[in-house]
Formats: structure tokens, C-alpha cells, sequence
């Protein structure tokens, strides 16, 4: 209720609110404006009282206090403190909800590169500075940066993720509205960082499905992805049969990977990245570290391509990884 009244009153001042995240966060950001005016009121008016009241030369009776003083510190302490655990923990329930990205999103990779965005689409559709989406889909954006820190930051869906040089993380949101809304990078990222802005574009499902049918569809991301990996004879190693012992990738991703040192480890994508660019990090149980590191070779957009190529592989009866996800 609070929040509806004042989104109500001063929604101007924010940016559009047009997803499924938006009106979370901004609930907790009303609740907190609400609450801290409160209480400064409370405590304005307090102080007048006492000023005006007690003032020198008044008449106001000063009989020595009834109630301790540490009484009065324990209920401001215990209040305080109960109120910013519930903030605590409801930011912490609206951040899993951002931080977990439901299962079968569509995926978009992003690369943040000095000064632009580069967006790649499965199918093989890019665009630069834009990404076209579909209303009403839960769509899960694969970062990375070729160069700086970046920040992938929507205002109107109300997520923001720095981009790393050398990782590959994840934001994901649900569009609530068709339009375009703006994009920015809020990392500072060198001379003309203030030019690095795009548009998130959202359409129906109609619309978008055919956009993406239209443009640069040539190859899809599997299908370079394959090219590149006999380019980097990645299938000299990987492809069965091979004459040298290496891990199948068949049905790798998603599951858990037995490690030499007895550890299991999730092979998602930032697996599969530390696996091309730093093979010793994570070596496959029963196989030896002979896996040269890619690190500086391999470029950022290849690297993508790479990843979901891997991804897309089937399982094979050869699989190294029977451990189910």
C-alpha cells in the first residue's frame, strides 16, 4: 500500500518500472524512503518539543528520570535492531530472486568491449549497442568484457551487473512491458565511456520471433562454435575416438565433474571458460594435465562461440562424467 502511494506521488522521479524485479526493488526502496522520513520526523518534532519546553527560564517541571537509562538504550537498541533485520532479510529474498535465473531462459550473450555492447542471439543473430527481447520471457543475459570492468545497468527492469575482464557472469529479468528502454554502462570505463549506451528493445513474441528470423542468421553460436573448435584442434584431443586421453564433452554441461584432487565441480559456463583459459585449475579425475592453456590466444567472442558449441554437444556412452546434475 505504501509503496503504490508513493510510486503514485513520485513516480516521475524513477525510471519506468517494466519488470517482474522492478516492483521489488522499488517496494524495499519506498519502505526504506517511508521509514527514514518517519523517523526524522519523529525525532524533528522530539527535539522541538524538548527545546520549546524545556527551554531556559521555562516553567516546565524537571523531576529526576523514572525509567533507567539503560532501559531506554536496550528498547532504542533492540528496535533498531529489529528493524534492520527485516530490511536485511527482505533485500536478501528480492536478491536471491534476481540471482537465481529460472530454469529454460532464453539465453543472450553480451560482450562489453570499449565502447560498445556486442550482442549475440543463439541462432546466430548480433547487434551492437541493442538487445531485442521478447515481452513476457524470462531471458538470462551471459556477460563478459574484452578489455575493462564494464556494467550492464537497465534502469527500468532495475538490474545492474559489473561485466569482468577475464569471467563470464549472468543477470537475468522478465520484461512486463513492450517499448525501448534505455541501456547504460555504469563502470567508468575510459574516455568515451559516457557513449557507451544502447536500448533494450521488447516486442511481443510475435514480433520478436520474426526478428530474429531476419539479418545476420548465416550460423548460429553451436555451429561457429564448431568451426572453431577444429580451428584450435580442440577435436584432436576431444573428438572420439582421439589418440590422445582426454575428457569427452559430451553431455558435459550441467553435470557434476569428478576433480583429481576429490572435489566435484559444476561444469557451467564459467567451468567450461577456466577449462580453456586455465586447464590446470580443475582437472578431470583419471586424466593427466597435458591440456595447453588458450589464455591470450583464444579471442572473447570466440570463447563464447566455443562455450556453446560445448553446450550443445548430446551425451555419449563415452562420457567421463556418469555424475547426474
Amino acid at each position: 500500500m505504501i509503496n503504490s502511494i508513493l510510486a503514485s506521488a513520485f513516480g516521475d522521479w524513477l525510471p519506468d518500472r517494466a519488470s517482474t524485479l522492478a516492483p521489488r526493488v522499488d517496494a524495499i526502496f519506498w519502505a526504506l524512503v517511508a521509514a527514514s522520513t518517519a523517523l526524522v520526523i519523529g525525532l524533528l518534532v522530539a527535539n522541538l518539543y524538548f527545546l520549546i519546553r524545556y527551554r531556559r527560564g521555562s516553567g516546565a517541571p524537571r523531576p529526576p528520570l523514572r525509567i533507567s537509562t539503560s532501559v531506554i538504550e536496550t528498547v532504542w537498541i533492540s528496535a533498531t535492531t529489529i528493524g534492520f533485520l527485516g530490511v536485511f532479510f527482505w533485500g536478501a529474498r528480492v536478491y536471491l530472486f534476481a540471482e537465481r535465473p529460472p530454469a529454460g531462459a532464453l539465453e543472450i550473450n553480451v560482450v562489453g568491449r570499449q565502447w560498445m555492447w556486442d550482442v549475440r542471439h543463439e541462432n546466430g543473430r548480433r547487434e551492437f549497442n541493442e538487445v531485442h527481447v521478447p515481452l513476457g520471457e524470462d531471458v538470462r543475459v551471459i556477460l563478459s568484457s574484452e578489455d575493462v570492468i564494464h556494467s550492464f545497468f537497465i534502469p527500468a527492469f532495475r538490474v545492474k551487473q559489473d561485466a569482468v575482464p577475464g569471467r563470464q557472469v549472468s543477470i537475468w529479468f522478465h520484461a512486463t512491458k513492450t517499448g525501448t528502454f534505455h541501456l547504460f554502462c555504469a563502470e567508468y570505463c575510459g574516455t568515451a565511456h559516457s557513449g557507451m549506451v544502447g536500448d533494450i528493445v521488447v516486442m511481443s513474441p510475435e514480433a520478436y520471433a520474426d526478428w530474429l528470423t531476419r539479418g545476420n542468421t548465416i550460423e548460429g553460436l553451436a555451429q561457429r562454435g564448431r568451426r572453431l573448435f577444429l580451428r584450435y584442434n580442440c577435436s584432436g584431443c576431444h573428438d572420439q575416438p582421439a589418440a590422445v586421453h582426454a575428457p569427452s564433452l559430451g553431455g558435459l554441461f550441467g553435470t557434476l565433474v569428478p576433480t583429481s584432487d576429490g572435489r566435484r565441480v559444476r561444469a557451467d559456463e564459467l567451468y567450461l571458460r577456466d577449462s580453456i583459459l586455465r586447464p590446470e585449475k580443475d582437472i578431470t579425475a583419471g586424466y593427466e594435465p597435458l591440456m595447453p592453456s588458450f589464455q591470450n590466444v583464444i579471442p572473447e567472442s570466440d570463447l563464447l562461440d566455443l562455450i556453446s558449441y560445448i553446450k550443445s554437444l548430446p551425451a555419449t556412452n563415452s562420457s567421463p562424467n556418469p555424475l547426474p546434475p
